[in-house]
């Protein structure tokens, strides 16, 4: 059984777009398991029925107002640089209003809703192709990966959304009495448990440099402090995952191919701008093409 895993990392999502194109639409891989997080979770229904020029479209025209409907970040271009800091009328009026986080992501669930269609979810069944999105569960500390097969197609909309916030900074889901958000707070590359669905063969999409190549800047502020602080955290969770995934492959004498990026695309992935998403795309299928070559 073949297996394709991406996993999370936001606005870079483009550039594992770009690789999943040249695996699905040039190496003629066909996968029987798409496991996701974060970003990945939004691109597997696509992927799963082939239509890679409508997910690109997506993602090549999604901007903060297409996530955010309370965006806590305030984005400015100086000397071609992007700087981000805090919205504080944003941030304020969020914690009037009684929000458990700092931003909202509304319309990333109306996108979802739009994009990720009934038809498309029931098809999917139709060609028994298997759908897993991670979460992270935060009532019951524990990650969870929700199967489209044992949901109703609300419900794992719901999923697919829960696992692409970036709480505080985006919405948390709660369902059923539980509190969820990203599934990369526990498990940002999902290779092992598409090893234990039972994955022979697994193309492994890593939106992260195989060696670290960056020196952050100092915080200038608590909110930056807590994205420097967060980003280090999954820095080492995607390290431990690769490493757990690896080990698992070896044991289970499961092929792996893992497709990183190649060089550092942003330091902030909750910052989408259409022309470097829209360049991130075409940057992956050409990566893809040199490294298999």
């Amino acid at each position: 059984m073949k297996a394709l895993v991406i996993s999370g990392g936001g606005s870079k999502g483009a550039f594992a777009g770009g690789i999943a194109q040249y695996l699905i639409e040039e190496k003629k891989q066909n996968y029987d398991l798409f496991v996701g997080t974060s970003t990945g979770s939004l691109m597997l229904t696509h992927l799963a029925l082939g239509k890679l020029d409508e997910l690109k479209d997506i993602y090549s025209n999604v901007d903060q107002k297409t996530i955010f409907s309370n965006c806590p970040f305030k984005i400015k271009k100086y000397k071609g640089h992007t700087i981000v800091g805090i919205n504080h009328f944003n941030t304020v009026m969020s914690f009037l209003k009684g929000s458990r986080t700092f931003g909202e992501s509304l319309h990333l669930r109306e996108m979802i809703n739009k994009t990720v269609k009934d038809s498309y979810l029931r098809k999917v069944k139709g060609q028994n192709k298997r759908i897993l999105v991670t979460v992270s569960n935060l009532t019951l500390n524990q990650v969870e990966f929700k199967d489209l097969n044992e949901h109703s197609f609300d419900d794992f909309r719901d999923y697919i959304w829960a696992s692409s916030n970036f709480v505080p900074f985006m919405s948390l889901l709660v369902k059923n009495n539980y509190e969820y958000a990203d599934g990369g707070f526990a498990n940002l590359v999902p290779i092992r448990e598409a090893i234990r669905q039972g994955a022979t063969e697994i193309d492994a999409i890593i939106l992260e440099t195989e060696v670290t190549q960056l020196n952050r800047m100092p915080s200038k502020n608590p909110f930056s402090l807590m994205m420097n602080l967060f980003n280090y955290m999954q820095i080492h969770i995607e390290k431990y995952n690769i490493s757990i995934g690896k080990l698992a492959a070896d044991n289970k004498d499961v092929k792996l191919n893992l497709y990183y990026t190649p060089t550092v695309l942003t330091t902030n992935t909750l910052v989408f701008e259409k022309e470097k998403m829209r360049k991130w795309w075409t940057d992956g299928l050409k990566y893809a093409r040199e490294k298999e070559n």
